[in-house]
């Protein structure tokens, strides 16, 4: 399953204000990229999730934001550095720009 046209539109247009975004399809999803810095996935399923480093990490998870983990193979499971973007910053484009600046001053 791949990143529908219209779930890459929402996301291109929720991150608008944090000006140029690069995208760049891979692992069934998409990569956002703002000056060839990766802040964010979208996920086939429409679930966009920004990517956590330092004391952003710390803030978002001491927030219990839902942390990006899956299952490897023979059962184990591992955790990405990617939480999911809260409900209410969906619904706000000035939020969501504002965690992915916070999320982007702590990536390299």
């Amino acid at each position: 399953m791949s990143v529908s046209d219209t779930d890459i539109a929402f996301a291109l247009e929720l991150f608008a204000g944090l000006g140029p975004i690069r995208t760049r399809k891979m692992m069934g999803g998409l990569c956002l990229y703002r000056e060839d810095v990766i802040f964010s996935i979208l996920h086939s399923d429409g679930s966009i999730w920004l990517k956590g480093a330092g004391a952003f990490a710390d803030r978002i998870s001491a927030e219990s934001w839902t942390r990006w983990i899956y299952s490897r193979n023979g059962g184990k499971t591992a955790a990405m550095p990617y939480w999911r973007l809260p409900d209410a910053a969906l619904d706000d484009p000035d939020t969501a720009c504002k965690l992915a600046r916070d999320a982007l001053s702590h990536l390299d």
